[in-house]
Protein backbone atom coordinates (compact mmCIF):
# COMPACT_ATOMS: atom_id res chain seq x y z
CA UNK A 1 0.00 0.00 0.00
CA UNK A 2 1.45 3.25 -1.08
CA UNK A 3 2.27 5.98 1.49
CA UNK A 4 -0.67 8.52 2.54
CA UNK A 5 0.42 12.52 2.69
CA UNK A 6 -2.09 15.01 3.64
CA UNK A 7 -2.24 17.47 1.00
CA UNK A 8 -0.69 20.17 4.13
CA UNK A 9 2.36 17.99 4.78
CA UNK A 10 5.25 18.86 3.64
CA UNK A 11 7.54 16.14 2.54
CA UNK A 12 11.00 17.21 1.04
CA UNK A 13 12.89 16.29 -1.64
CA UNK A 14 15.09 13.45 -0.29
CA UNK A 15 12.56 11.80 2.46
CA UNK A 16 12.21 8.10 2.04
CA UNK A 17 8.94 6.46 3.34
CA UNK A 18 7.58 2.82 3.35
CA UNK A 19 4.75 1.48 2.47
CA UNK A 20 1.89 2.23 4.15
CA UNK A 21 3.11 5.22 5.70
CA UNK A 22 0.75 7.66 7.07
CA UNK A 23 1.63 11.78 6.74
CA UNK A 24 -1.05 13.63 8.83
CA UNK A 25 -2.34 17.21 7.73
CA UNK A 26 0.77 19.95 8.94
CA UNK A 27 3.59 17.21 9.70
CA UNK A 28 7.44 18.17 8.52
CA UNK A 29 9.22 15.63 6.99
CA UNK A 30 13.35 17.31 5.87
CA UNK A 31 15.13 15.60 3.77
CA UNK A 32 17.04 12.82 4.87
CA UNK A 33 14.44 11.22 7.21
CA UNK A 34 14.06 7.47 6.26
CA UNK A 35 10.35 5.85 7.46
CA UNK A 36 10.42 2.30 7.30
CA UNK A 37 6.98 1.11 6.72
CA UNK A 38 3.26 1.65 7.91
CA UNK A 39 5.27 4.71 10.23
CA UNK A 40 2.13 7.17 11.20
CA UNK A 41 3.41 10.99 11.86
CA UNK A 42 0.44 12.86 13.31
CA UNK A 43 -0.08 16.88 12.62
CA UNK A 44 3.06 19.31 13.46
CA UNK A 45 5.30 16.76 14.26
CA UNK A 46 8.69 17.47 12.60
CA UNK A 47 10.94 14.40 11.44
CA UNK A 48 14.55 15.26 10.35
CA UNK A 49 14.91 18.76 11.57
CA UNK A 50 18.23 20.39 11.75
CA UNK A 51 20.06 19.29 15.66
CA UNK A 52 19.87 21.98 18.50
CA UNK A 53 23.87 22.28 18.09
CA UNK A 54 25.03 25.72 17.69
CA UNK A 55 27.72 25.02 15.22
CA UNK A 56 26.36 22.46 13.42
CA UNK A 57 26.67 22.95 9.97
CA UNK A 58 23.43 22.47 7.87
CA UNK A 59 25.03 21.69 4.72
CA UNK A 60 25.98 18.26 6.80
CA UNK A 61 24.58 15.39 4.98
CA UNK A 62 22.41 13.38 8.10
CA UNK A 63 18.95 11.54 8.58
CA UNK A 64 16.37 9.85 10.57
CA UNK A 65 15.96 6.34 10.96
CA UNK A 66 12.12 5.73 12.29
CA UNK A 67 11.35 1.89 11.81
CA UNK A 68 8.14 -0.03 10.84
CA UNK A 69 4.98 0.58 12.81
CA UNK A 70 5.82 3.41 14.79
CA UNK A 71 3.49 6.29 15.55
CA UNK A 72 4.95 10.27 16.27
CA UNK A 73 2.04 12.35 17.93
CA UNK A 74 1.15 15.60 17.51
CA UNK A 75 4.11 18.60 18.04
CA UNK A 76 7.30 15.35 18.28
CA UNK A 77 10.59 16.18 17.21
CA UNK A 78 13.22 14.14 16.16
CA UNK A 79 16.36 16.07 14.83
CA UNK A 80 18.86 14.80 12.76
CA UNK A 81 22.16 13.12 13.49
CA UNK A 82 25.11 15.91 13.90
CA UNK A 83 27.74 13.08 12.14
CA UNK A 84 28.59 13.16 8.42
CA UNK A 85 26.16 9.91 7.12
CA UNK A 86 24.85 9.11 10.69
CA UNK A 87 21.37 8.95 11.53
CA UNK A 88 19.33 9.40 14.76
CA UNK A 89 17.28 6.34 15.28
CA UNK A 90 13.84 5.37 16.73
CA UNK A 91 12.88 1.80 16.46
CA UNK A 92 9.76 -0.44 15.62
CA UNK A 93 6.45 -0.65 17.07
CA UNK A 94 7.33 2.17 19.59
CA UNK A 95 5.52 5.18 20.19
CA UNK A 96 6.58 8.87 20.78
CA UNK A 97 3.73 10.89 22.66
CA UNK A 98 2.97 14.49 21.60
CA UNK A 99 5.43 17.28 22.14
CA UNK A 100 8.22 15.02 23.13
CA UNK A 101 11.92 15.26 21.98
CA UNK A 102 14.58 13.44 20.31
CA UNK A 103 17.84 14.71 19.97
CA UNK A 104 20.67 14.00 17.68
CA UNK A 105 22.14 11.19 17.43
CA UNK A 106 19.98 9.31 19.90
CA UNK A 107 18.93 6.14 19.65
CA UNK A 108 15.64 4.52 20.89
CA UNK A 109 14.77 0.99 20.66
CA UNK A 110 11.98 -1.01 19.92
CA UNK A 111 8.29 -1.00 21.16
CA UNK A 112 9.48 1.55 23.62
CA UNK A 113 6.98 4.08 24.86
CA UNK A 114 8.06 8.07 25.15
CA UNK A 115 5.22 9.56 26.67
CA UNK A 116 4.19 12.92 26.52
CA UNK A 117 6.99 15.84 26.47
CA UNK A 118 9.78 13.12 27.43
CA UNK A 119 12.88 15.43 26.32
CA UNK A 120 15.78 13.27 25.37
CA UNK A 121 19.38 15.06 24.90
CA UNK A 122 22.06 14.11 22.50
CA UNK A 123 23.41 10.74 22.29
CA UNK A 124 20.94 9.14 25.03
CA UNK A 125 20.34 5.61 24.05
CA UNK A 126 17.14 4.25 25.09
CA UNK A 127 16.61 0.22 24.95
CA UNK A 128 13.99 -1.96 23.93
CA UNK A 129 10.72 -1.92 25.75
CA UNK A 130 11.39 0.57 28.38
CA UNK A 131 8.71 3.46 28.98
CA UNK A 132 9.63 6.91 29.79
CA UNK A 133 6.95 8.79 31.86
CA UNK A 134 5.68 11.84 31.27
CA UNK A 135 7.65 14.75 31.42
CA UNK A 136 10.98 12.91 32.29
CA UNK A 137 14.70 14.79 30.95
CA UNK A 138 17.33 12.90 30.08
CA UNK A 139 20.62 14.19 30.47
CA UNK A 140 22.96 13.78 27.48
CA UNK A 141 25.10 10.84 26.77
CA UNK A 142 22.97 8.79 29.45
CA UNK A 143 21.39 5.12 28.68
CA UNK A 144 18.28 3.46 29.85
CA UNK A 145 18.45 -0.06 29.50
CA UNK A 146 15.82 -2.23 28.22
CA UNK A 147 12.75 -2.48 30.01
CA UNK A 148 13.14 -0.15 32.82
CA UNK A 149 10.48 1.86 33.27
CA UNK A 150 10.65 5.84 34.17
CA UNK A 151 8.41 7.49 36.68
CA UNK A 152 6.89 10.90 35.30
CA UNK A 153 8.98 14.37 35.70
CA UNK A 154 12.21 12.65 36.63
CA UNK A 155 15.88 13.99 36.34
CA UNK A 156 17.85 11.14 34.64
CA UNK A 157 21.56 12.35 34.58
CA UNK A 158 22.76 8.35 35.00
CA UNK A 159 22.60 5.07 33.54
CA UNK A 160 19.35 3.14 34.35
CA UNK A 161 20.07 -0.49 34.12
CA UNK A 162 18.09 -2.92 32.23
CA UNK A 163 14.79 -4.22 33.92
CA UNK A 164 14.47 -1.22 36.74
CA UNK A 165 12.12 0.85 37.71
CA UNK A 166 13.21 4.90 38.34
CA UNK A 167 12.09 7.90 39.55
CA UNK A 168 12.86 11.66 40.96
CA UNK A 169 16.82 12.25 40.20
CA UNK A 170 18.20 8.89 39.13
CA UNK A 171 16.62 6.93 42.45
CA UNK A 172 16.50 3.03 41.41
CA UNK A 173 13.54 1.91 43.45
CA UNK A 174 13.82 -1.86 42.16
CA UNK A 175 12.95 -4.30 39.65
CA UNK A 176 10.11 -3.86 37.15
CA UNK A 177 8.72 -6.72 38.08
CA UNK A 178 4.84 -6.67 36.85
CA UNK A 179 7.14 -5.65 32.77
CA UNK A 180 8.99 -8.50 32.81
CA UNK A 181 6.19 -10.72 33.40
CA UNK A 182 4.27 -8.88 30.91
CA UNK A 183 6.71 -9.74 28.85
CA UNK A 184 6.42 -13.66 29.65
CA UNK A 185 10.52 -13.81 31.26
CA UNK A 186 10.93 -17.21 32.52
CA UNK A 187 10.11 -17.04 36.61
CA UNK A 188 13.89 -18.18 36.86
CA UNK A 189 15.31 -15.04 34.95
CA UNK A 190 13.48 -13.17 37.45
CA UNK A 191 15.24 -14.58 40.51
CA UNK A 192 18.10 -14.33 38.73
CA UNK A 193 17.52 -10.85 38.46
CA UNK A 194 16.61 -10.57 41.93
CA UNK A 195 19.72 -11.50 43.27
CA UNK A 196 21.77 -10.20 40.60
CA UNK A 197 19.73 -6.78 41.71
CA UNK A 198 20.81 -7.36 45.73
CA UNK A 199 24.29 -8.00 44.89
CA UNK A 200 24.65 -4.89 42.89
CA UNK A 201 22.80 -2.53 45.14
CA UNK A 202 22.99 -4.12 47.79
CA UNK A 203 26.56 -4.38 48.72
CA UNK A 204 29.47 -2.37 49.70
CA UNK A 205 31.72 -1.14 47.14
CA UNK A 206 32.26 -0.11 43.97
CA UNK A 207 28.85 -0.81 41.60
CA UNK A 208 30.84 -1.62 38.45
CA UNK A 209 33.55 -4.10 39.88
CA UNK A 210 30.64 -5.84 41.81
CA UNK A 211 28.82 -6.78 38.69
CA UNK A 212 32.28 -7.77 37.06
CA UNK A 213 32.60 -10.15 39.90
CA UNK A 214 29.23 -11.21 39.33
CA UNK A 215 29.35 -12.07 35.49
CA UNK A 216 33.00 -13.94 35.74
CA UNK A 217 31.66 -16.31 38.75
CA UNK A 218 29.21 -18.55 36.52
CA UNK A 219 26.50 -17.94 39.23
CA UNK A 220 24.24 -16.16 36.64
CA UNK A 221 22.85 -18.00 33.71
CA UNK A 222 19.93 -16.58 32.08
CA UNK A 223 20.30 -13.76 29.79
CA UNK A 224 18.31 -11.32 31.24
CA UNK A 225 20.61 -11.38 34.76
CA UNK A 226 23.09 -11.24 32.43
CA UNK A 227 22.40 -8.67 30.35
CA UNK A 228 21.48 -6.53 33.45
CA UNK A 229 25.18 -6.99 35.30
CA UNK A 230 26.93 -6.29 31.46
CA UNK A 231 25.51 -3.31 31.35
CA UNK A 232 26.40 -2.15 34.89
CA UNK A 233 30.00 -2.64 33.67
CA UNK A 234 29.75 -0.68 30.66
CA UNK A 235 29.44 2.71 29.50
CA UNK A 236 30.99 6.01 30.37
CA UNK A 237 28.59 7.72 33.27
CA UNK A 238 28.11 6.63 36.20
CA UNK A 239 24.73 3.77 37.23
CA UNK A 240 21.94 5.16 38.78
CA UNK A 241 21.68 3.64 42.85
CA UNK A 242 19.27 3.19 45.12
CA UNK A 243 18.71 5.62 48.09
CA UNK A 244 16.67 2.53 49.90
CA UNK A 245 19.54 0.18 50.84
CA UNK A 246 17.56 -1.33 53.43
CA UNK A 247 14.25 -1.96 51.46
CA UNK A 248 15.44 -4.99 49.01
CA UNK A 249 13.70 -4.56 46.34
CA UNK A 250 10.86 -7.51 46.54
CA UNK A 251 7.82 -5.72 44.16
CA UNK A 252 5.43 -8.75 42.85
CA UNK A 253 7.98 -10.90 45.02
CA UNK A 254 6.22 -14.66 44.72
Amino acid sequence: MKPSIHPTAIVEPGVELGDGCVIHAGAILRSGAILAERVAVHPYAVVGGDPQVIRFDPATPTGVRVGAGTIVREYVTINRSTEKGGHTIVGSNSLLMACSHVAHDAVVGDNVVVANAVLLAGHVVVGSHAVLGGGSAYHQFTRVGEGAIIGGLSRITQDIPPFVMAAERDDVSGLNIVGLRRRGVPREAIRELKEAFRQVYFKPGNIREIAATALAGGEFKSAEARRFLEFITAGTRGIARSRRPDSPAEEGAD
